[in-house]
């Protein structure tokens, strides 16, 4: 365990996560004052808030004396609150990177959102070598990283011109259901054979938060739909047109770029549902199998094969879905680089018109971090080759990177990456990430984002729990009401 002290509350969120992304591996427990630690410490690190000054200590544990490893003072203006950030993370920066003798690829940044540093420097005007150059001397982020961020953001910058982002709006329904839980996930999901009974009840609930939100912004021009999950393809045919005429009736989609619907796992797809959202002139889709390697699909929880996978790939080319994404996620748990390879090789066969790679985050939440124990003989790898073997199969399948997000406790400090073929990007993917248009959410566990002129944000939550979520709809609608007023 590695044990931060603070002298008092303040960017502790930040250290938490620059300790944690060189140290993945450890517990790292950050507190204000001196607080017990419950396993053996590695090594301490101690940050004293002066009146002009941070000062950061690390010491070596010992039964006596702590010995001291390293010291550093910073000189900060506390009134300016993103520089003395900026000058606290460069500093443990630093001063991690010399204790472990590595550097990280996106070096001090700790953000979920990297690419927006590069897209605001594009929308001021100013030229990559600027963008370089803030990256590199504020964050210490490495070229390749620095490189793809610029792309990004130039791809994201050139699609979002198309959208009207502040009279606009986007949509996102949110079916908590799937056929089982995944060993890594964290998400808002219950296991369809529990809640089967609840899924008619939760429709009832759900139209009523879609009634209000249809009718509060018949005003605006609705430019893309999401519907995900869990797994919305739980949902039987029937209760599957019951949802997309529900929005269909409630919505102008004229003005609807792109409208998607996730089938996401394998298990949940069958003709019969594909056939509903055809019906509807649904054609981009998910088909998910996060690996082909049926060893780890077992490992991880999931109830289909990798050949079942292709099989409901196919199934929904055959039925005209022309904008399939395909879901990766490298660092699962004993995959190495060769099954990676394998997985790759099958997506170059496949050809899906969208490629997600996720690299692993391990949320608490999830029970391959609640159940540690159980789990102890996994191995988890993923390494900059890992990283670079899925970006050179995408190019080599014609796809090209256009949205870019990070998460806490990601296997490698890397990122998840998505990549699309020529006109299939995924619009909704940008805005969530960018945070240009007010995005609103319906269903359990879904959070609604609301976007003003001066790029002000506010947001409001649905209650995550089903049950809770159906007893208290109302008061759902009440939240949105009070997010959305003018």
């Amino acid at each position: 365990m590695i044990t931060v002290q603070l002298n008092r509350a303040d960017f502790e969120y930040d250290i938490h996560s620059l300790v944690k992304a060189f140290f993945p591996a450890e517990k790292v427990m950050v507190s204000v004052g001196k607080k017990e630690a419950e396993e053996e410490i590695s090594f301490c690190a101690f940050t004293d808030y002066l009146e002009h000054s941070i000062e950061i200590s690390f010491f070596a544990p010992g039964e006596g004396a702590r010995r001291l490893l390293q010291k550093r003072t910073v000189e900060v203006d506390f009134s300016n609150r993103k520089e003395t950030k900026n000058r606290l993370k460069q500093a443990y920066y630093q001063m991690l990177s010399q204790h472990t003798g590595k550097t990280l690829p996106w070096g001090s940044l700790t953000g979920i959102r990297p690419t927006k540093i590069a897209m605001a420097f594009l929308e001021a005007g100013k030229d990559e070598d600027a963008i370089c150059k803030h990256m590199k001397e504020t964050y210490y982020a490495s070229e390749d990283k620095i490189n793809l961020s610029i792309e990004i953001a130039r791809r994201e910058k050139k699609l979002l011109e198309k959208l009207d982002c502040e009279k606009g709006y986007s949509l996102y329904i949110g079916i908590p259901f799937c056929p089982s839980t995944c060993l890594y996930c964290s998400f808002t999901s219950y296991p369809l054979s529990a809640w089967e009974g609840s899924v008619e009840r939760y429709l009832d609930a759900l139209e009523k938060e879609i009634d209000f939100t249809a009718n509060r912004l018949k005003d605006r021009h609705l430019n893309s739909v999401y519907i995900g999950g869990g797994t919305p393809t739980t949902l039987n045919p029937e209760q599957l047109k019951r949802l997309l005429g529900k929005v269909q009736d409630s919505f102008d989609l004229s003005f609807c770029h792109e409208y998607t619907v996730e089938a996401g796992r394998p298990d949940s797809i069958t003709k019969e549902k594909l056939a509903a959202l055809r019906a509807f002139d649904i054609s981009r889709i998910s088909v998910n199998p996060q690996t082909m390697n049926d060893k780890t699909l077992k490992i991880i929880g999931r109830r289909h094969t990798a050949r079942e996978a292709e099989e409901s790939f196919y199934l929904a080319r055959e039925m005209g879905f022309d904008n399939i994404n395909m879901d990766l996620i490298v660092g699962l748990p004993n995959e190495t680089l060769s099954d990676v390879k394998y997985t790759m090789e099958r997506m170059q066969i496949l050809s899906p018109d969208n490629l997600t790679v996720h690299s692993l985050a391990l949320k608490r939440a999830a029970r391959l971090s609640m159940f540690r124990e159980e789990y102890q003989d996994f191995t988890f790898e993923n390494t900059e080759k890992t990283i670079d073997l899925t970006a050179d199969y995408a190019r080599q399948m014609g796809l090209k990177p256009y949205y870019l997000y990070r998460q806490k406790n990601m296997a490698g400090n890397f990122e998840n990456v998505g990549y699309a073929k020529a006109g299939k990007a995924g619009v909704y993917n940008i805005l969530i990430m960018e945070e240009k248009q007010t995005i609103v959410a319906c269903g359990a566990g879904s959070i609604s984002k609301r976007v003003y002129p001066d790029g002000r944000i506010e947001r409001s939550e649905n209650v995550k729990d089903v049950s809770q979520y159906i007893e208290r709809i109302g008061e759902m609608i009440e939240r949105k009401r009070v997010l959305l007023e003018d």
